[in-house]
This record gives C-alpha cells, sequence and structure tokens, in this order.
C-alpha cells in the first residue's frame, strides 16, 4: 500500500558492483531514495551463504515492489559483466599487455547501454555502441563493393575526415590491402595463434600507425595467448555473452512487534 518503508538491497554473491545509476533511476521514477553504502565498482568478496547491505531504499511500499524486479535486473546484470571485464583486465595487467580489451555490439537486445556501461565499469573498452560510431567495413560489405580498396575509398567519401573506418581481414593479404587502401584499424579475424602474431608483425612493419584488433573465438580461458606487442585491441564477443550474474535481493525491514 501507501505506507512508508524501508528497504535493504543485500549483495549475495561475490562480483563488481555496477548498475548503480539504472537502480537509482527505476526507484528517482517511483518517488524513492536510494542511499549507497558501497560504491559503483567495488569488488566485493564474500564467503557462501554471506549477504552484506550495500544500499538503503525509502518509498512507499506499493513502489518499492513495484521497482523491485526491473531493479534488480539491472544490477545483477551489470555487476556479473563488470566481474567479467576486471577479470579479463586483471589478466591482461599480469601478463604486462598494455593494450585496450574491448566487447563488442554483442549484447543482449534491449540491454545494450545496461552491458555497455558495465564494460566501462569492469575496465574494458565498449568499442562501437552502434552503427554510427565507427565505420567498419565487415566480409560482406567489401563483397558488395567489390574489393577492399573500393569499400575503404567508398566510406571514406561518406564518413569524411571525423571517422575511423575499420577493414575486417582474414589474411596477410587482405590486412596489406587495407592498410595500402588508408584504413585505421584493422580487425585480424578468426586467425589462429601463431598466425595472428606473424601477420600482426608485418603488418606493423609495413603501416606502423595503423591499429591492429585480434577478434574471433577469444575467451576468457584462452585470451592470454593472444597477447603480444604487435596487438592494440582485443574484441571479445563474450564479455557480453553467457556471462554469470551477480545474485542481490532488496528485503523492506520487518517491523518490531
Amino acid at each position: 500500500g501507501d505506507k512508508d518503508e524501508t528497504a535493504s538491497l543485500f549483495m549475495k554473491s561475490s562480483g563488481v558492483i555496477a548498475g548503480c545509476p539504472f537502480f537509482d533511476a527505476i526507484f528517482s521514477e517511483l518517488h524513492c531514495n536510494v542511499e549507497w553504502k558501497k560504491n559503483e565498482g567495488d569488488d566485493v568478496h564474500l564467503e557462501p551463504k554471506e549477504r552484506v547491505e550495500i544500499a538503503r531504499v525509502d518509498g512507499k511500499a506499493r513502489r518499492l515492489l513495484l521497482g523491485e524486479r526491473p531493479a534488480l535486473n539491472c544490477l545483477a546484470r551489470a555487476s556479473g559483466v563488470a566481474t567479467r571485464a576486471r577479470r579479463l583486465r586483471r589478466l591482461a595487467d599480469t601478463h604486462q599487455w598494455s593494450g585496450q580489451l574491448a566487447g563488442t555490439r554483442k549484447t543482449t537486445p534491449g540491454f545494450r547501454l545496461v552491458e555497455k556501461y558495465a564494460l566501462h565499469v569492469g575496465g574494458v573498452a565498449t568499442h562501437r555502441y552502434d552503427l554510427s560510431s565507427m565505420v567498419m567495413l565487415k566480409d560482406n560489405h567489401v563483397w558488395s563493393v567489390g574489393g577492399i580498396s573500393e569499400a575503404v575509398q567508398s566510406a571514406r567519401r561518406l564518413a569524411g575526415f571525423s571517422m575511423k573506418v575499420e577493414v575486417e581481414c582474414r589474411t596477410l593479404a587482405e590486412a596489406r590491402e587495407a592498410g595500402r587502401a588508408g584504413a585505421d584499424i584493422v580487425m585480424l579475424d578468426n586467425f589462429d595463434v601463431e598466425e595472428l602474431h606473424a601477420t600482426a608483425k608485418t603488418v606493423k612493419a609495413d603501416f606502423p600507425s595503423i591499429l591492429l584488433e585480434a577478434s574471433g573465438g577469444i575467451t576468457e580461458d584462452n585470451i592470454a595467448d593472444f597477447f603480444g606487442p604487435d596487438i592494440d585491441v582485443i574484441s571479445m564477443g563474450s564479455a557480453t555473452q553467457g556471462y554469470s550474474t551477480v545474485d542481490f535481493s532488496l528485503k523492506i525491514d520487518k517491523k518490531a512487534s
């Protein structure tokens, strides 16, 4: 009903807290007030069955119940993405690789903003938010105009000087053609590890200013194999696919009888 109540937000599994602005926005729409006891980006470690209060929410009982599920959904999923992203960034730091880890556009339909934001909280670059963020020429684009050089030239005419052009390449020959055509970024897609590093070394020697991105089949388990001195960016769809969520619950305080 319309009785004033206070609810505690409990974190019940370990992870990186992310999604606080979405949690706040949901309850703000319902005229509830949120007071946080932990900060966005905090890495919280809990023992099994342990829980910790991370926020308090004040408002009408009915409004607390209306906001509970969508707010928890945002928090649980964002925290899951941020937790994986933080692990990936730590792996890169452990191997002293200074390049950029990045997500992709392989996000949950309708949930891209939350998941991209969570990558940022976890320390991983968001890559393109949508098709307007950068020109990326994939195989279908290249084939439709006849070749890499033609595709890059066409993209340059339309995008002008202010937008970067990236080309997806599957061979050393394609990467060299993209470099000669003036691509800013070359994606080395679905290369095996040895071929990837050999190709990257050759392309960097020919085109030192080009950014090289490794992508395709990269997971948390094998990412260390892709770290290398000539790789500038590693992008991975698994950063926002198949992640585990972090467990939260919202409990209205019991009144003393």
